[in-house]
């Protein structure tokens, strides 16, 4: 059920969706990731950090993408790496969040999600 009050909280936000950014909608995610998590996540965003509340879906995908594909080519995927791996897990996560008001655009963001993340290249 919090996913719901999430929502409903995203819903009576709209109003002033006009000049908010991915940044913003990041600091207020509930609950609240771990401070560790939330500060990484915030690194990996920054580049996207000032873009439209619209494109936070787009935005958390593709620092995701950048994340792993860093990650794989690396092979930082030992225990070490294990905050970063759960950095891109949340933006995944957080990039269906974002779209699931829209089935629309959550159906092209699953079908993108999976053909983006499936042509990372694993490292030899």
């Amino acid at each position: 059920m919090p996913w719901l009050l999430r929502r409903q909280a995203r819903k009576r936000m709209s109003v002033s969706n006009a000049s908010r950014t991915v940044a913003d909608w990041l600091n207020e995610v509930e609950p609240a990731p771990p401070p560790a998590l939330m500060a990484r996540l915030r690194e990996l965003l920054a580049p996207h950090a000032g873009r439209p509340l619209q494109e936070a879906a787009e935005s958390c995908l593709a620092a995701g993408e950048t994340q792993l594909a860093a990650m794989l080519s690396s092979k930082a995927t030992d225990r070490g790496s294990a905050l970063d791996l759960l950095a891109v897990d949340a933006l995944v996560t957080y990039a269906f969040e974002a779209a699931s008001d829209s089935p629309a655009m959550l159906e092209r963001l699953a079908n993108d999600a999976m053909t983006r993340i499936a042509e990372i290249p694993e490292a030899s």
